[in-house]
């Protein structure tokens, strides 16, 4: 069996690794000429660090990456609505780790370069098109150095590049229009003293303006400071999605005056954002769940097949999981002389775009960060205990629910791995 992956994000060098560690061949495609550290920070939720664990790639993450100790929720006042530890400090077999998503993507290139060989990576190829006929695929994809078009053979074909996907669009031109909420993000990193414990994520506000907040740097946090990724997110005026660049970089001033009076007495946000060196606009947009992602021997993985809001921190963990469901799929396939290719795929689909169609519309709602808002809506000027506006079983309701909908219910978690 030959797989091509179209993509060399998290989800299709993941994919990748999970694939040759079956013995299944596979090549992956890549538009950009170079990989390099973009971006900002991720979370890995315990349930996608396990299978990274069994790929036996912790210790080298776990040297870069913060083990989350603990999630918060504020208001806009800075009191606390509502406080949970994450990872091990909540009893899951492995942590949940913070880490720059370039640095992850790079660590995972290396990974596969080690483990595939250094050819089986390649860059500067965009997909364009595809045929499939009984035997197999063949993808064609755009040379970007020298422009010219290069086929590509092989049993079946794994569309994984991102929530601009051209796999997705090739097969589904009227169901790929981006979905604008109606709010921006500036997102940043920032080098500063460390708050709270050094190894804290919290998110602070409502759904109209809201600010993440957590370290990215074991190796700095053991020197006693903290690289801290940040998000800002606003409700703009313009309801219209902006048409511009994605990754552009803006000065402060075009949001700080908003979070100029969140300065409390562990934190303050207005230095935070003051700090850092460039500050990236982003809007807060996902798609539609697609009826199916499989056409015959080419589906979908990860932002491709269910791009969704950066809510609940589960973005990567869905890739990564994506990427389980699909290897294990083909290893059984291929462990069968007749296996059927397009059985397999069609299997994967059935198990996985239904609860990641879930969490994308979950998702819309704020998911476990609901919280939040509900505490802005019943008590906008603040409270003395969040239990007089909010029952704790009304709070522990909303977090388990997300947990459950999302796959790492810790009870659920520690059953499959008894």
């Amino acid at each position: 069996m030959k797989v091509i992956i179209a993509g060399a994000g998290i989800g299709g060098l993941t994919l990748a690794l999970m694939l040759h560690r079956r013995g299944i061949d596979c090549d992956i495609f890549e538009s950009v000429r170079e990989l390099k550290p973009l971006g900002v920070g991720i979370n890995l939720l315990p349930h996608a660090v396990a299978e990274l664990d069994e790929l036996g790639l912790l210790d080298i993450l776990a040297a870069s990456a913060v083990p989350t100790s603990a999630l918060h929720y504020y208001n806009r006042h800075g009191q606390a609505i509502w406080q949970e530890a994450r990872g091990l400090a909540a009893g899951y077999a492995v942590p949940q780790l913070s880490i720059h998503r370039g640095e992850l993507q790079l660590l995972l290139a290396d990974a596969v370069a080690q483990r595939l060989g250094s050819g089986r990576l390649h860059t500067g190829l965009a997909f364009e098109s595809l045929a499939q006929d009984a035997q197999g695929v063949t993808a064609r994809f755009r040379n970007r150095t020298t422009n010219e078009l290069e086929e590509v053979r092989g049993d079946l074909l794994i569309g994984a590049d991102g929530i601009h996907s051209a796999v997705r669009r090739f097969f589904h031109p009227q169901s790929d229009a981006l979905r604008f909420s109606g709010r921006m993000l500036w997102r940043a990193i920032t080098d500063a003293e460390p708050y709270l414990d050094g190894k804290t994520m919290f998110m602070a506000g409502h759904q109209d303006q809201k600010f993440v907040c957590y370290p990215i740097s074991e190796p700095m946090r053991r020197q006693g400071r903290s690289r801290i990724n940040w998000i800002a997110e606003l409700r703009i005026p313009d309801p219209e999605l902006p048409a511009t660049d994605w990754n552009r970089v803006v000065d402060a001033s075009v949001f700080a005056d908003r979070f100029e009076s969140w300065r409390w007495d562990w934190i303050d946000i207005p230095a935070i954002i003051q700090g850092a060196q460039a500050i990236y606009e982003f809007p807060l947009v996902d798609k539609d769940p697609l009826p199916r992602w499989t056409q015959d021997r080419v589906t979908l993985l990860g932002d491709a097949a269910h791009p969704m809001y950066p809510i609940g921190s589960n973005g990567s963990a869905q890739a990564i999981l994506d990427a389980r469901c699909l290897a294990d799929r083909l290893q059984a396939t291929a462990m069968q002389r007749k296996g059927s290719i397009e059985l397999a795929l069609k299997e994967y689909e059935a198990e996985r775009l239904p609860p990641t169609a879930g969490i994308v519309l979950r998702n819309r709602l704020n998911g476990p960060e609901q919280v939040m808002q509900i505490a802005h809506e019943r008590a906008p000027d603040g409270y003395a205990h969040i239990h007089d506006v909010v029952p704790q079983a009304e709070l522990e309701e909303i977090a388990m629910r997300y947990k459950r909908l999302a796959g790492f219910d810790p009870t659920a978690l520690k059953t499959k791995k008894g």
